[in-house]
């Protein structure tokens, strides 16, 4: 034991002033920078050669801009970590694993348990084919200036980061609050159900699945899932890329059988749009694109692991301009091929439409389909848990969370602590919550920070005019998005109210109870040290000292 806590102190080396002076290394009252052993003032993980520690860091007129491990590829890739400190997160993901990581996380178990959901709410075929487009386009919009977002920020965290940047500490805190606690917890509990009852309902066929297997199952995918993203990073990728290529696969199953039936002339459910018979509201639509949306989420999580990108500046654009367009494809032609074989009441009776798409047209071989949906969104929750950990790592490392989650395994490279307190309230969500609210409940609360990051954009527009953008976005996408965000977040509270929109408000501002004195006073438990240490042992983590690019 004595020489395991020798070794491990001696790996927790943290960059000077990294986190003690986050607050006023963000707002400007202290100059963000380091230096790397050769002398150089380094900024964000980036050199400045020739300038001294108070130079123009926006206009480059007084100093080199150069990558600390002097990388001609991507000058906004940085060393990722201070030259001294062999603990840190690695550069691992390129432009295929990239692109496999946006889609396997979109198409999950969305667009096999919404479809009739939308329909529901919509009550036309037209409609609904209208807002499946939409929705695909607004994440294509808007994961268009995330991109330019993330090229100018390299920080993992996505919002977070970008909130630090553009408005401060409390908004950050706030986002990694909801985030952490609710919104990727519960979005990895509503794909693992779904990944669960898909691999129940084929033993069940007279009968409705038990929801207690289900759960249990459920439970079962987060344990290895964790594990898998604990054991390695290399190993979380390579499950991620097989995945998604699965995943693509039982698409193309679904798109040739419904194309099987359309030359054959099953046409009649496509040729009445039953638009005038729509009973549609303003409220019905915004919650029609939460259903939506909700199977395209996923297009702005590569910009959680921007410090683990190779070459960032051309990988992170490249994998969103062929991930999203691709995952839109597949989506339109899935749900042109489910109509071509079942009616609309048919589709709104089955709440596991692509299980019974698959009786009815594949036959013997109808097990397939299945075994494909639970592929699928095994390798989207593997995806939400790979990203998810490492918010929860770039919130901590600025002090706005637990210490212990900012760690990193000492040979694995993997931010273990964040990645099981995820999937400890992941579980706590499977088992006490349904499908149906937690949806409803995430996207209510999602597309609040989506609007925020927009507005972020828009504020560093002016704040940073120079700021390096090597992908820069027509300042109309964001202010689109803006609009389309705020709509979806005020039309269902104005056309039907109700207590679950104020308790989800209250609850995200209810973290200035908790930011105030522990984060803007720096108040800590006493006990709080003993515990860390504790963790520290029966991990094997230690703190690392990643820099910030800006």
């Amino acid at each position: 034991m004595r020489d395991k806590i020798a070794e491990l102190l001696s790996k927790s080396v943290r960059a000077p002033a990294h986190t003690a002076n986050t607050e006023k290394l963000r707002n400007g009252s202290v100059s963000p920078v380091f230096f790397s052993d050769e002398g150089s003032a380094r900024e964000g993980g980036l050199v400045w050669r020739g300038c001294s520690a108070g130079c123009d860091a926006e206009d480059g007129t007084t100093g080199t801009l150069t990558d600390g491990n002097a990388n001609p590829g991507d000058k906004l890739e940085g060393s990722g970590a201070a030259p001294d400190d062999p603990v840190h997160l690695k550069r691992r993901v390129g432009l295929f694993s990239g692109v496999a990581l946006i889609v396997g996380t979109m198409i999950g178990s969305g667009i096999f348990v919404s479809p009739s959901g939308l329909l529901e709410r919509t009550g036309s075929v037209g409609i609904s084919f209208i807002i499946w487009m939409s929705c695909g386009l607004l994440s294509l919009l808007g994961a268009l200036a995330y991109a330019e977002l993330g090229t100018m920020n390299t920080s993992s965290g996505a919002e977070y980061a970008y909130f630090m940047d553009a408005f401060g500490g409390p908004p950050a805190f706030l986002f990694s609050w909801v985030s952490t606690l609710v919104l990727k917890p519960s979005q990895m509990a509503i794909i693992c159900l779904s990944f669960a009852k898909y691999a129940v309902e084929p033993f069940v066929s007279e009968c409705e699945p038990p929801d207690t297997l289900v759960k249990l199952v459920a439970v079962i995918a987060i344990v290895m899932i964790l594990a898998v993203n604990c054991y390695s990073v290399n190993l979380a990728t390579n499950v991620q890329n097989i995945f998604t290529a699965a995943k693509l696969v039982a698409i193309a199953i679904i798109v040739c059988g419904g194309a099987y039936k359309l030359i054959q002339g099953n046409t009649r459910h496509l040729q009445e749009p039953n638009f005038a018979s729509s009973t549609a509201t303003l409220g019905n639509i915004a919650t029609a694109f939460y259903t939506g949306l909700w199977a395209y989420d996923g297009w702005n999580n590569l910009n959680y692991v921007t410090e683990e990108i190779k070459n960032p500046s051309k990988n992170l654009p490249l994998s969103i301009i062929i991930g999203i367009p691709l995952v839109t494809l597949c989506y339109a032609l899935v749900n042109v091929s489910y109509l071509a074989v079942m009616s609309v009441s048919e589709m709104t009776d089955s709440e596991a439409v692509a299980v019974t798409f698959g009786n009815r047209l594949l036959g013997p071989m109808a097990w397939l389909m299945p075994l494909a949906v639970t592929i699928s969104t095994f390798g989207s929750a593997n995806g939400t848990l790979f990203v998810a950990g490492r918010l929860c790592f770039a919130a901590s490392r600025e002090g706005h969370l637990l210490d212990i989650l900012s760690y990193v395994h000492v040979r694995r490279f993997t931010p273990a602590p964040g990645l099981i307190f995820h999937s400890l309230i992941a579980v706590a969500m499977v088992l006490y919550g349904t499908i149906d609210s937690l949806i409803d409940f995430f996207s209510f609360t999602a597309w609040i920070f989506y609007g925020g990051a927009m507005l972020a954009l828009i504020v560093m527009r002016k704040t940073k005019p120079h700021a390096p953008r090597p992908y820069k976005v027509p300042i109309i996408i964001p202010y689109i998005v803006l609009i389309v965000s705020t709509y979806l977040v005020v039309a269902p509270i104005i056309d039907k109210p109700q207590w679950e929109y104020l308790y989800a408000t209250g609850f995200i501002f209810g973290g200035l109870l908790v930011y105030i004195p522990f984060v803007k006073w720096g108040y800590s438990l006493p006990f709080m040290d003993k515990i860390t240490v504790f963790l520290q042992m029966v991990m094997e983590v230690v703190p690392t000292s990643t820099t910030f690019e800006y």
